[in-house]
């Protein structure tokens, strides 16, 4: 027993990922954590907090392969990071068929909001924040017109992908995008708690209480659906 908790601890440790089994729902959960940069194809310093999608990829093809794991609960807190990589966890998220509830905590920014937008419900917490602003590139960009076409091509990606899954309008998102008045020397806009549920991003706001009543009633429903 003790050896079994101590690879519990380390899974916890190393991938913000625990099966949890005994509730008193009697319903098996797969948790999952996406915290600070999301990271891709390039390795981040051994210094920042990373998501290694390498490592939440095969996580969620195994919880759909999974005869065992019921329903997955996400909890996020990342400044975002790799665009590609995101949005690679989000479609997975979102194509998993068990039913699936996302938690922002600290702040879902940047390619974090389609993460937060890819499950089949979402809470915020009244402090938590989601910044939306358009796609950047870190380093020297060639100023060519191919290069222009390829940041609008992803933008138009991330917008129509957190449209199709929330409440939330494309122009609406594209207008929040492109703010020139609220993040200094940027473009994008900052919402609080309620005022992502006032635009449409996410469904409600909640904790950790109210995250896991709404995964078990959809998890229980689905039961009920099934036989």
């Amino acid at each position: 027993m003790p050896e079994n908790q101590e690879k519990k601890n380390e899974v916890i440790k190393e991938f913000g990922q625990i099966e949890l089994k005994n509730n008193r729902e009697n319903n098996k959960v797969s948790l999952l954590s996406i915290i600070g940069e999301i990271e891709g194809h390039d390795c981040l310093p051994a210094t920042t907090k990373t998501t290694k999608y390498e490592h939440i990829l095969p996580k969620l093809a195994e919880i759909e392969d999974n005869q065992d794991s019921e329903g997955v609960l996400l909890l996020l807190n990342t400044v975002g990071g790799d665009v590609e990589s995101g949005l690679a966890i989000a479609e997975m998220v979102a194509s998993i068929s068990k039913p699936t509830v996302s938690l922002v905590l600290g702040g879902s920014h940047s390619i974090g909001v389609p993460l937060a937008v890819s499950t089949d419900y979402s809470f915020i917490v009244p402090s938590g924040t989601m910044v939306i602003h358009p796609v950047r590139m870190n380093g020297m960009v060639i100023g060519a017109q191919p290069t222009y076409d390829y940041f609008k091509q992803m933008q138009d990606r991330i917008l129509h992908f957190i449209a199709k899954h929330s409440n939330a309008q494309e122009e609406r998102l594209e207008k929040l995008m492109m703010n020139t008045g609220m993040l200094t020397k940027d473009l994008g806009t900052i919402l609080v708690g309620e005022q992502a549920v006032k635009e449409g991003l996410i469904d409600e706001v909640g904790g950790i209480h109210q995250a896991f009543l709404k995964l078990h009633s959809m998890i229980d429903a689905q039961k009920v659906k099934k036989k």
